[in-house]
C-alpha cells in the first residue's frame, strides 16, 4: 500500500512512497494533524542520491515493527532537502547545536508547532558503536513526550534561542582590507595538504570555492606557490577515484585523504563549481590535463544529465543493485577480458591489481603521470595515449550495459544556474560551439519554465514547476544569465538578470536586518526566517547575491546595487577572517570589491574577424572579477558599460577599465593581452596609474 508521498514529484519522496510508514509531505495537513492529535512530529530529511539515507530506509522505514512505532506515536514527515533547503537549514542548525555535527539522513523530533527538541542523523536498527537503535530512540522520545512534557517543552524553548541571531540587525565590522585577504591566504596555505592536494584530512571535499579565491590571489600577487596549490589540488582530484575516469564528472567527496575512494554519488552542483574552476584554471595555467578533464565533465553533463528540454538533472545515486559504487568498479579479470592486448598498459596506468583497492574490486585512479606510466608499461607516450583512448570507449560501452545508478531528474534552479555559468565559461575558454549550444538551451529553459516576472521557482520535473524560489535560486540563475550574455552578447540576458536582481532586492532584502534572508518575505512562515551566510557545499544565497549586485553595479553603473553588496560584505568581514573555509565564495566577492572589477568593453560587429580576435584574447586569459560587454557601436544598447565607446580607426576596439579609469582603447589583440595582464595586478586604487578616463 502506497502512502501520501505517492502524489509527490520529488524522486527522493517517491522512493519512500511504498514504505509502511504513514509519511506526510511537509505541508498544512501534517502540521495541523500534529496539533489536533497532540503528537510530536518525526521529521526525516534526505535526498535521492544519499547512500546512508537508503541504508536507514532499508533498515528502519521498510521494517513493519519500526513503522508501527512511528505511526502510533508520531506524525511522520519526509522532506527532500534539495527541494526545501529552508527547512533543511533550520533543522540542521538545531542538529548541529545538539550534537556538534550534521549530515543526512537528518532525523528530527519536533513539537506540534515545529519547534525542535531532539534529533540526530543516522540511527541504526540495533545499538551499534555507541549509537542507540532507532527503535530505542522512538520509544524514549515517546515516553518523554507523554510523561515529561514540561522537560521536552523546555528543551524546545532553549533550542529556539539559537534562531535569534537570524533576525538580528547586521552592522559593518570593518576590516575589509587587502591585508585581510593576505591573512586569509596565509591561513589557508597552512591547511594545504601538499602531498595530496586540497585541505585537511578525510573525509575530503573539493573546496572549490576556496581554490577559486586562491586563484584570484595568485593573479593579484603573482605568487607562484599559490597557483601550485590550485593546480596540484585540481590535478590530484582529477587523477583520483573521485573523478570518473571512464565517464567524466566528479563524485561528491572522498572518504580518504588521497581522493581514492569516493562517496560515489555525483551532484550537479559539485560539477558546476569544478567546471568553472577548471576552465579558469586552464586560462591561468594552460594545463592540458585540466583542459581534458573539464571538457570531459561538460560532455558527461550533456550526455547523461541533460533533459530533452534543456534543463540539467540533479544527481546520480551512489548505489546500484543495492551496493555503493558497483556501477563504477572493475575486476582485473574483467578488464583483461574486455581490453585484450591493451589491458596490461591500461591496468598499469590506472593502478589496477588482482586484489583491488575497494571491496576486492578496483576504483580506477591515475597512479603517476603519463611519462612514468609509459615507461612502466613498456610503451611510448603516444602508444599509451592511443591505448587509453580505445580502452575508455570500450569500458564506457561495457559499463552502459550494467544496471545504472538512479538519477534524480528534478531540475533545481540554483544548481542549474551554477552549472549554466560553468558551461558558459567553458564554452568561452575552449571555443566550443557545442558547449555554447548546451548553455544557451539551458538558459532558454530556465527563462521559459522557471522565471516569471523576475521571480524564480525552485524545482521543475515532468513539466511541473513548483515551490517558490529561494535567494540562492534568484542569484545563481541571474549570474548564469550574465555568463550567457558574456558568451553571446545578447542583451536580453542582461535584462533578465536585472529583473531577477530587482525582484531579489524587493522580496529578500530586509532594511531592518540590513541583509538578505534566504526566503522571500511572502514565503511560508516557519519557526524562523532562515539566513545562512556561510558557503557550504554550494555558495550561500548571500554570497551569490553579493556577487550578482557587484557585477551588475559595474555593468550597469548602478550605485544602489553596489551599496547593498558592500554593506553585506562589510558585515561579514570579521567571520571571513576567522573562518575562511566557510566563506570561500564570499572571499572572491571581497577580492572583487577591494581590487575592483576588470571591465572589458568590446565594440564592433560581433561576427567580424577583428571583433572575434579580441573576444578570443579575453576568453583565453584568466581575468579575475571580469565584467565583459560587447556589441556594435552606436546601437541602442541597454548595457551602460558599452555607452560612449566609439571605434578606433573603424576597427573593432577594446576598452579595459577599472575603478572609473580606462586604459587607452586598442584594436590589436596583443595590446589587449598586455592591458589585461596589467589590470589584474593588485592595486586598491586604479588612479595610482595614469589612464584614460571613460
Amino acid at each position: 500500500m502506497r502512502n501520501r508521498l505517492a502524489n509527490e514529484t520529488s524522486p527522493y519522496l517517491l522512493q519512500h512512497a511504498g514504505n509502511p510508514v504513514d509519511w506526510y509531505p511537509w505541508g498544512p495537513e501534517a502540521l495541523e494533524t500534529a496539533k489536533r492529535d497532540d503528537k510530536p512530529i518525526l521529521l526525516s530529511i534526505g535526498y535521492a542520491a544519499c547512500h546512508w539515507c537508503h541504508v536507514m530506509a532499508h533498515e528502519s522505514f521498510e521494517n513493519e515493527e519500526t513503522a508501527r512505532l512511528m505511526n502510533d506515536n508520531f506524525i511522520n514527515i519526509k522532506v527532500d532537502r534539495e527541494e526545501r533547503p529552508d527547512i533543511d537549514g533550520i533543522y540542521m542548525q538545531a542538529v548541529q547545536a545538539m550534537t556538534g555535527q550534521g549530515g543526512w539522513p537528518m532525523t528530527m523530533f519536533l513539537m506540534p508547532d515545529g519547534s525542535p527538541f531532539y534529533g540526530g542523523t543516522y540511527f541504526p536498527p540495533d545499538d551499534r558503536h555507541g549509537l542507540p537503535s532507532f527503535r530505542t530512540v522512538l520509544q524514549s522520545v515517546t515516553d518523554a513526550y507523554g510523561k515529561r512534557r514540561e522537560g521536552v517543552a523546555e528543551s524546545a524553548e532553549q533550542l529556539r534561542q539559537i534562531y535569534q541571531s537570524n533576525l538580528a540587525e547586521t552592522k559593518p565590522g570593518g576590516g575589509l582590507t587587502p591585508e585581510m585577504l593576505k591573512t586569509v591566504y596565509r591561513s589557508l596555505a597552512q591547511r594545504y595538504d601538499a602531498q595530496n592536494g586540497g585541505f585537511g584530512s578525510a573525509p575530503k571535499f573539493p573546496a572549490t570555492m576556496v581554490l577559486d579565491f586562491l586563484l584570484r590571489h595568485w593573479k593579484r600577487t603573482g605568487t607562484d606557490e599559490v597557483l601550485e596549490i590550485v593546480v596540484n589540488s585540481f590535478r590530484k582530484m582529477a587523477r583520483g577515484g573521485i573523478y570518473d575516469q571512464i565517464g567524466g564528472g566528479f563524485a561528491r567527496y572522498s572518504v580518504d585523504a588521497s581522493w581514492l575512494v569516493p562517496h560515489f554519488e555525483k551532484m550537479l552542483y559539485d560539477n558546476a563549481l569544478l567546471t568553472r574552476l577548471g576552465a579558469q584554471l586552464w586560462q591561468a595555467a594552460k594545463d592540458e590535463e585540466i583542459r581534458r578533464v573539464t571538457i570531459e565533465t561538460v560532455e558527461w553533463l550533456g550526455r547523461e544529465m541533460t533533459a530533452p528540454a534543456g534543463g540539467f538533472y540533479s544527481s546520480l545515486d551512489a548505489d546500484s543493485e543495492g551496493h555503493e559504487g558497483r556501477f563504477y568498479v572493475w575486476s582485473a579479470g574483467e578488464l583483461d577480458s574486455l581490453l585484450g592486448a591493451d589491458s596490461p598498459a591500461f591496468k598499469t596506468y590506472y593502478g589496477v591489481t588482482p586484489g583491488g583497492n575497494f571491496e576486492e574490486s578496483n576504483i580506477l585512479f591515475v597512479r603517476s603521470d603519463r611519462v612514468a606510466a609509459a615507461v612502466r608499461a613498456g610503451v611510448d607516450e603516444a602508444t599509451l595515449d592511443a591505448i587509453l583512448e580505445r580502452a575508455r570507449r570500450v569500458l564506457y560501452d561495457a559499463r552502459a550495459r550494467r544496471v545504472w545508478p538512479g538519477r534524480d531528474e528534478k531540475i533545481l534552479a540554483s544548481w542549474n544556474g551554477l552549472m549554466l555559468r560553468g558551461v558558459a565559461t567553458a564554452a568561452r575558454a575552449f571555443g566550443r560551439d557545442d558547449f555554447a549550444t548546451l548553455a544557451t538551451r539551458n538558459a532558454e529553459f530556465l527563462a521559459r519554465e522557471m522565471v516569471h516576472n523576475g521571480r524564480v521557482m525552485r524545482s521543475h520535473k515532468e513539466g511541473v514547476t513548483r515551490i517558490s524560489g529561494f535567494l540562492e535560486d534568484h542569484a545563481a540563475v541571474a549570474l548564469g544569465f550574465l555568463a550567457v550574455y558574456e558568451l553571446t552578447f545578447d542583451e536580453r540576458w542582461v535584462t533578465h538578470a536585472r529583473e531577477i536582481a530587482d525582484a531579489m532586492i524587493e522580496w529578500f532584502w530586509d532594511d531592518g536586518v540590513g541583509g538578505f534572508f534566504d526566503t522571500a518575505s511572502d514565503a511560508e512562515q516557519l519557526i524562523t526566517r532562515p539566513r545562512d551566510v556561510t558557503d557550504n557545499a554550494t555558495p550561500s544565497g548571500t554570497s551569490l547575491a553579493v556577487e550578482l549586485l557587484l557585477h551588475l553595479a559595474e555593468l550597469q553603473q548602478d550605485a544602489e546595487y553596489r551599496r547593498r553588496a558592500v554593506h553585506a560584505l562589510e558585515t561579514l568581514a570579521e567571520p571571513m577572517l576567522r573562518f575562511p573555509t566557510a566563506f570561500g565564495h564570499l572571499l572572491g566577492c571581497a577580492d572583487m570589491e577591494l581590487y575592483g572589477a576588470i571591465e572589458v568593453a568590446l565594440v564592433g560587429e560581433t561576427l567580424h574577424p577583428g571583433f572575434r580576435a579580441l573576444e578570443r584574447t579575453v576568453a583565453e586569459r584568466y581575468v579575475p572579477s571580469l565584467v565583459l560587454a560587447g556589441g556594435a557601436p552606436g546601437s541602442r544598447t541597454t548595457v551602460k558599460l558599452l555607452e560612449n565607446r566609439p571605434l578606433v580607426d573603424s576597427k573593432a576596439t577594446a576598452y579595459v577599465c577599472r575603478g572609473y579609469t580606462c586604459d587607452k582603447p586598442v584594436t590589436d589583440p596583443n595590446a589587449l593581452s598586455d592591458q589585461l595582464e596589467n589590470a589584474a595586478q593588485a592595486r586598491t586604487n586604479a588612479n595610482e596609474e595614469t589612464g584614460w578616463i571613460g
